[in-house]
């Protein structure tokens, strides 16, 4: 056994709950500055992740532990399909902590989710990832995730 599957075998992936609140913010605010460079309205981002926990039918997240301590997470939404009268997940909100990145922490999270949609009869899995994230968009297509045909469009009213 090489040191990333002992590692592995210690990473415990369960669904957060709102005891998790300040976890998940604190994860969302940090990953937001890390990635975007985005300082995030701390009454916005605590209002919008505790509407999640409150709420299954917007969405959920998984959180990633070692040793107990949180390591990672990620936030599942469903979008519906008519082409294929079924879900799909998409993934987001996607952190590992720095201390914790490399030691299979998303590799884990990844895998509970696939096992969980396929067991729920998902159709398929979708996330987006910033086009300069190259470590991130590695991560993922050696996950077997990849870059679909289709391009990402928004209108964020905020901004």
């Amino acid at each position: 056994m090489n040191k990333m599957e002992s590692l592995i075998n210690i990473i415990e992936v369960r669904k957060a709950d709102i005891t998790d609140l300040d976890i998940i913010i604190a994860n969302n605010v940090e990953m937001a500055q890390e990635t975007e460079n985005k300082t995030l309205d701390k009454s916005t981002i605590s209002h919008g992740v505790e509407e999640v926990l409150h709420n299954p039918n917007l969405g959920w997240y998984y959180l990633a532990e070692i040793d107990r301590h949180n390591a990672g997470q990620l936030m599942i939404t469903r979008e519906w399909s008519d082409w294929r009268n079924g879900y799909f997940w998409w993934i987001q909100s996607v952190f590992v902590h720095k201390t914790h990145r490399e030691k299979g922490v998303y590799n884990s999270l990844h895998k509970h989710v696939v096992a969980r949609a396929k067991k729920m009869g998902v159709v398929g899995l979708r996330l987006y990832v910033d086009s300069k994230n190259k470590s991130a968009q590695k991560v993922y297509e050696r996950l077997g995730v990849k870059n679909s045909h289709y391009l990402f469009y928004e209108k964020d009213w905020s901004e």
